[in-house]
C-alpha cells in the first residue's frame, strides 16, 4: 500500500486535530463503505428470504412439509426449521385480501403477493402460469374506476339495493382486482366473478393492481394514467 503525506491531503484544521492524538504514527483509515452481510452483494440472501417466505406461506395454505421438501429439494428438517424459526415473526404473511397486497406493495414485494395469489388462491391454471412466466410490470394497489374495464359478456343481475358507494367492510375481505392493460384498454379476465359482484353492487372504484406485459404498454399507461390513480394505503 502506498503511503501519502497527510499534509498533502487533509485540510490544516483537520490535520492539527489528528496530530493531537496520533502525531508521527501510521494510521489506517477505512474506506467508509458499509460492510454488507453475507450474500447481500450477490443477491443470494434476498433469494433465500423470498424462497423461505414462499415456503412458509405455502405451508400456511395447506401444502405439506413433505411436499415442500420435494419441491425445494430440501430435507424435512430444513423445511421445519424454515417454517418454525423464531426469526419469522416480522415476516410478511400472505392473505388474499387488499390489506395484505398493500403490505407487500409497501415493502416493494407486490410481485411476490401476486405470485402467491395466482399459485395459492387461483391454483395456477395454465393461463395464470403463462402470466407469471412473462414477468409483467405491476402498478398498484390503486383505486381503480371499474367503468374503465371492458365489458366482456358479464351476466350481471340488477341490484335493487342500489349500493352506489364502496362498501369498505365488503372490500376488506376480498383481494384486489387484477386488471390487465393491453393496447390502451383495461380487461379483467382472471377474476370475472369478483368483477361481476362488484358491478352488481354498483361499486364505482375498487382497489386494483394494473398488469402491464411489456415496456411499450407501461410507457403508454404512464403517459395517460400514471398520475391519475390514487394509491391505497393501509387501514
Amino acid at each position: 500500500m502506498k503511503y501519502e503525506n497527510a499534509s498533502d491531503i487533509l485540510p490544516q484544521a483537520l490535520l492539527k486535530e489528528i496530530q493531537k492524538y496520533a502525531a508521527g504514527k501510521l494510521l489506517y483509515i477505512p474506506s467508509g463503505e458499509v460492510k454488507r452481510a453475507w450474500g447481500e452483494a450477490s443477491g443470494y440472501r434476498a433469494q433465500l428470504k423470498k424462497r423461505n417466505r414462499m415456503i412458509r406461506n405455502k405451508y400456511a395454505h395447506g401444502i405439506t412439509i413433505s411436499e415442500l421438501a420435494d419441491e425445494n429439494f430440501l430435507s424435512l428438517d430444513s423445511i421445519k426449521k424454515i417454517i418454525y424459526s423464531k426469526n419469522n415473526d416480522n415476516d410478511l404473511r400472505y392473505i388474499p385480501t387488499v390489506a395484505s397486497a398493500v403490505d407487500y406493495a409497501n415493502a416493494g414485494l407486490i410481485e411476490e403477493w401476486i405470485q402467491f395469489y395466482l399459485l395459492l388462491t387461483l391454483k395456477a391454471a395454465p393461463a395464470v402460469q403463462n402470466l407469471i412466466e412473462r414477468e409483467p410490470i405491476y402498478f398498484g394497489v390503486v383505486k381503480f374506476p371499474l367503468r374503465l374495464v371492458q365489458p366482456e359478456a358479464l351476466h350481471i343481475r340488477d341490484n335493487d339495493a342500489g349500493e352506489e358507494e364502496d362498501d369498505d367492510d365488503y372490500a376488506s375481505k376480498l383481494p384486489p382486482l387484477l386488471v390487465q392493460y393491453t393496447e390502451g384498454k383495461f380487461y379483467c379476465t382472471l377474476q370475472r366473478e369478483l368483477f361481476a359482484s362488484l358491478k352488481e353492487r354498483k361499486t364505482n372504484a375498487y382497489p386494483s393492481i394494473i398488469i402491464l406485459k411489456e415496456n411499450t404498454e407501461y410507457k403508454r399507461f404512464m403517459k395517460h394514467f400514471g398520475n391519475v390513480f390514487i394509491f391505497v394505503g393501509r387501514a
